[in-house]
Protein backbone atom coordinates (compact mmCIF):
# COMPACT_ATOMS: atom_id res chain seq x y z
CA UNK A 1 0.00 0.00 0.00
CA UNK A 2 1.38 3.27 -1.05
CA UNK A 3 0.22 6.46 1.02
CA UNK A 4 -2.74 4.25 2.59
CA UNK A 5 -4.05 3.39 -0.92
CA UNK A 6 -4.50 -0.16 -2.47
CA UNK A 7 -2.86 -0.30 -5.46
CA UNK A 8 -3.82 -2.42 -8.28
CA UNK A 9 -1.89 -5.29 -9.71
CA UNK A 10 0.36 -4.08 -12.50
CA UNK A 11 -1.12 -4.99 -16.06
CA UNK A 12 -0.52 -7.61 -18.27
CA UNK A 13 1.26 -5.95 -21.34
CA UNK A 14 -0.33 -7.65 -24.23
CA UNK A 15 2.17 -5.55 -26.53
CA UNK A 16 5.12 -7.67 -24.93
CA UNK A 17 3.48 -10.84 -24.87
CA UNK A 18 2.20 -10.47 -27.85
CA UNK A 19 0.67 -14.24 -28.84
CA UNK A 20 -1.41 -15.77 -29.34
CA UNK A 21 -4.04 -13.15 -28.65
CA UNK A 22 -2.84 -10.90 -31.66
CA UNK A 23 -2.29 -11.53 -35.16
CA UNK A 24 1.04 -13.04 -35.97
CA UNK A 25 3.61 -11.39 -37.34
CA UNK A 26 4.71 -14.40 -39.56
CA UNK A 27 1.99 -16.29 -41.28
CA UNK A 28 3.23 -19.70 -42.61
CA UNK A 29 2.03 -22.95 -44.54
CA UNK A 30 3.07 -26.51 -45.34
CA UNK A 31 1.84 -29.92 -45.36
CA UNK A 32 2.65 -33.55 -44.25
CA UNK A 33 3.19 -35.25 -47.46
CA UNK A 34 2.96 -38.95 -47.77
CA UNK A 35 2.92 -41.60 -50.10
CA UNK A 36 3.32 -45.66 -50.05
CA UNK A 37 6.62 -47.35 -50.33
CA UNK A 38 7.65 -50.53 -52.37
CA UNK A 39 6.13 -52.90 -49.75
CA UNK A 40 2.91 -51.02 -48.75
CA UNK A 41 4.53 -49.65 -45.97
CA UNK A 42 3.63 -45.23 -45.59
CA UNK A 43 5.79 -42.60 -45.96
CA UNK A 44 6.74 -39.51 -45.28
CA UNK A 45 8.68 -36.83 -47.17
CA UNK A 46 10.93 -34.88 -45.02
CA UNK A 47 13.82 -32.08 -46.25
CA UNK A 48 17.02 -30.78 -45.15
CA UNK A 49 17.32 -26.90 -45.33
CA UNK A 50 20.85 -26.20 -45.11
CA UNK A 51 20.42 -22.36 -44.20
CA UNK A 52 18.74 -23.44 -40.98
CA UNK A 53 20.61 -27.04 -40.82
CA UNK A 54 17.62 -28.67 -39.89
CA UNK A 55 15.32 -31.61 -41.12
CA UNK A 56 11.54 -30.50 -41.22
CA UNK A 57 8.54 -30.62 -42.81
CA UNK A 58 7.85 -28.78 -45.60
CA UNK A 59 6.52 -25.05 -45.36
CA UNK A 60 7.01 -21.51 -45.94
CA UNK A 61 5.37 -18.26 -45.87
CA UNK A 62 1.69 -16.91 -47.42
CA UNK A 63 2.56 -14.36 -49.97
CA UNK A 64 0.25 -11.00 -50.16
CA UNK A 65 -3.57 -12.62 -50.31
CA UNK A 66 -3.00 -16.45 -50.94
CA UNK A 67 -4.93 -18.39 -49.20
CA UNK A 68 -3.34 -20.70 -45.96
CA UNK A 69 -4.59 -24.07 -48.23
CA UNK A 70 -2.90 -22.50 -51.39
CA UNK A 71 0.10 -21.42 -49.42
CA UNK A 72 0.67 -24.86 -48.29
CA UNK A 73 0.16 -26.35 -51.55
CA UNK A 74 2.46 -24.11 -53.35
CA UNK A 75 5.09 -24.28 -50.93
CA UNK A 76 5.55 -27.97 -50.48
CA UNK A 77 5.75 -28.40 -54.33
CA UNK A 78 8.27 -26.03 -54.70
CA UNK A 79 10.66 -27.34 -51.66
CA UNK A 80 9.79 -30.62 -53.03
CA UNK A 81 9.34 -30.45 -56.44
CA UNK A 82 6.61 -33.20 -56.81
CA UNK A 83 2.86 -32.01 -57.64
CA UNK A 84 0.36 -32.53 -54.37
CA UNK A 85 -3.53 -33.15 -53.36
CA UNK A 86 -3.77 -31.60 -50.25
CA UNK A 87 -6.49 -33.40 -47.99
CA UNK A 88 -7.64 -32.24 -44.67
CA UNK A 89 -6.49 -29.95 -42.45
CA UNK A 90 -3.80 -31.19 -39.50
CA UNK A 91 -3.16 -28.26 -36.97
CA UNK A 92 -1.18 -25.18 -36.83
CA UNK A 93 2.05 -25.02 -34.57
CA UNK A 94 3.01 -21.55 -33.03
CA UNK A 95 6.13 -20.22 -31.76
CA UNK A 96 9.27 -17.86 -32.00
CA UNK A 97 11.00 -18.06 -34.92
CA UNK A 98 14.81 -17.97 -34.91
CA UNK A 99 14.40 -14.31 -35.13
CA UNK A 100 12.49 -13.79 -32.23
CA UNK A 101 8.94 -13.01 -34.39
CA UNK A 102 5.53 -14.78 -33.19
CA UNK A 103 5.08 -17.04 -36.00
CA UNK A 104 2.13 -19.28 -37.11
CA UNK A 105 2.26 -22.10 -39.26
CA UNK A 106 -1.38 -24.01 -40.62
CA UNK A 107 -0.43 -27.85 -41.60
CA UNK A 108 -2.16 -29.90 -44.36
CA UNK A 109 -2.09 -33.65 -45.10
CA UNK A 110 -0.96 -34.13 -48.68
CA UNK A 111 -0.62 -37.00 -51.12
CA UNK A 112 1.46 -36.88 -54.40
CA UNK A 113 -0.91 -36.09 -57.25
CA UNK A 114 -1.89 -38.53 -59.94
CA UNK A 115 1.26 -39.59 -62.13
CA UNK A 116 3.83 -38.37 -59.25
CA UNK A 117 6.12 -41.40 -57.60
CA UNK A 118 7.99 -39.21 -55.29
CA UNK A 119 11.12 -39.81 -57.03
CA UNK A 120 13.75 -37.47 -58.84
CA UNK A 121 13.53 -34.64 -56.35
CA UNK A 122 16.23 -31.99 -57.55
CA UNK A 123 18.20 -29.70 -54.80
CA UNK A 124 17.46 -26.30 -55.12
CA UNK A 125 17.71 -23.22 -52.95
CA UNK A 126 15.98 -23.46 -50.01
CA UNK A 127 16.19 -27.38 -50.04
CA UNK A 128 19.37 -29.41 -50.56
CA UNK A 129 18.01 -33.03 -49.56
CA UNK A 130 14.32 -34.74 -49.43
CA UNK A 131 14.15 -38.02 -47.64
CA UNK A 132 10.85 -40.28 -47.63
CA UNK A 133 11.17 -42.02 -44.17
CA UNK A 134 8.66 -44.42 -42.16
CA UNK A 135 6.82 -41.96 -39.44
CA UNK A 136 9.20 -43.68 -36.94
CA UNK A 137 12.29 -42.85 -38.69
CA UNK A 138 10.77 -39.37 -39.10
CA UNK A 139 10.12 -39.06 -35.54
CA UNK A 140 13.91 -39.71 -34.85
CA UNK A 141 15.09 -37.50 -37.15
CA UNK A 142 12.78 -34.34 -37.44
CA UNK A 143 14.52 -31.54 -35.25
CA UNK A 144 11.45 -29.52 -34.01
CA UNK A 145 9.04 -31.15 -31.81
CA UNK A 146 6.19 -29.26 -33.45
CA UNK A 147 6.91 -31.29 -36.63
CA UNK A 148 7.16 -34.70 -34.31
CA UNK A 149 3.32 -33.81 -33.10
CA UNK A 150 2.12 -33.69 -36.69
CA UNK A 151 3.45 -36.67 -38.02
CA UNK A 152 2.08 -38.06 -35.15
CA UNK A 153 -1.42 -37.07 -35.97
CA UNK A 154 -0.89 -39.08 -39.22
CA UNK A 155 0.53 -42.22 -37.65
CA UNK A 156 -2.15 -42.49 -35.79
CA UNK A 157 -4.79 -42.79 -38.27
Amino acid sequence: MEGGVPQAPPLLDLGQVGWPWRRPEVRAAGGVLRRVGKRGEPQIAIVHRPRHRDWSLPKGKLDPGESWRDAAVREVEEETGFRVRPGRRLGRTRYRDGKGRDKLVRYWLMDLADGEDGKGFVPNREVDKLRWVSPAEADELLTYEHDRALVGKVKDR
